[in-house]
């Protein structure tokens, strides 16, 4: 699948929940509503969604929520996406957690054919977690963690830079991350959705600032490495690890971006920061054959936008999208 840009669409992220058991701060309000269960595709109605996508020449598939893991029988759905690696069709299957359910599943995802993870870890603080996640157990998810390692599982970390918050141990996390063999990935705050009392102006933090500050105590040697998604990574020289920056408000990456999301009702959206999507829920439920479901596929690939439209408005704080991030997916 090819954009009006040129840019080929490889990458498919599939947000198969909207709820989640943590409260971030910078992701949703803490009494949010979520989906009625009605509304929310079927795992059946997900996998023939995914294997339409791979069909078309998608290779990478993340799984992202809310929170993936805490949807009722997902290895089941993790299993059958893991046919098309078994088949070649696909490259990587993959998952974005907040790693609250590791301790359980994590050799599952190794049997299914997962060798890499996402977790989103933004303090080594007990006490910021808890503030930070509102619902997290820290605890539980460090456990996550070495049940990660323990099945094979390569574990990079996303932190969210929160200006007053975690930009006090940025050299701590990169010190850790080294320690337990994980790349770091640092990532600016988006502008979606309402976030109740948290100002998006208070929560903001460049990370050309965050990039400053960590050369001051790292050697930090860029390098010509790409996973497929929007980060910039550099090389610790002091680790040998690697820390990967994504700026969506410093620096607009959107020239190389190969990828589309998945809501679990069936709304795909061409653009994290654009509002214009395509509903797929009907052409997948109006036939048995999947002929209207990929026109439906190819002509939203035809929409796909130039770029983003992420701002902070600093005089009104109102949000660049007006849904929030567990909706689309991180």
């Amino acid at each position: 699948m090819q954009d009006p840009f040129g840019r080929d669409v490889s990458y498919l992220r599939v947000s198969v929940t909207d709820r989640c058991d943590f409260r971030c701060v910078y992701c949703m309000a803490e009494d949010m509503t979520f989906l009625p269960k009605k509304d929310v595709l079927s795992l059946e109605e997900l996998d023939r969604l995914c294997g339409a996508f791979v069909r078309l020449g998608v290779r990478k598939l993340r799984l992202t929520g809310g929170e993936p893991l805490v949807r009722r029988n997902i290895m089941w759905l993790i299993n059958r996406l893991g046919e098309h690696l078994k088949s070649g069709d696909l490259d990587e299957l993959t998952v974005t957690t907040n790693g609250s359910q590791l301790e359980k599943l994590a050799d599952q995802l190794y049997a299914a054919g997962m060798r890499r993870i996402n977790v989103s870890l933004d303090t080594l603080n007990e006490e910021k977690f808890v503030a930070i996640t509102r619902w997290g157990k820290y605890d539980k998810v460090m456990a996550g963690l070495d049940a990660a390692d323990r099945a094979g599982l390569k574990v990079k970390i996303n932190a969210v830079a929160l200006k007053g918050v975690n930009d006090d141990e940025l050299d701590h996390m990169v010190e850790w991350c080294g320690k337990r063999g994980y790349d770091l990935t640092f990532i600016e705050v988006m502008p979606m959705g309402d976030m109740g009392e948290h100002q998006r102006v208070d929560q903001y933090l460049p990370l050309s600032m965050v990039r400053a500050e960590l050369q001051k105590n790292w050697t930090l040697e860029d390098i010509d490495y790409n996973t497929g998604g929007p980060a910039r990574y550099v090389r610790v020289k002091e680790t040998g690890h690697r820390i990967g920056f994504i700026t969506p408000m410093t620096h607009n990456f959107c020239e190389s971006c190969n990828r589309v999301r998945l809501t679990c009702t069936g709304t795909l959206f061409m653009c994290l920061g654009q509002d214009d999507a395509a509903d797929l829920r009907e052409p997948l439920r109006a036939s048995e054959s999947d002929e209207l479901l990929q026109q439906a596929i190819l002509e939203a690939i035809d929409r796909k936008p130039k770029g983003h439209d992420f701002i902070i408005d600093r005089r009104s704080d109102k949000p660049a999208v007006g849904r929030h991030m567990s909706v689309t997916g991180g």
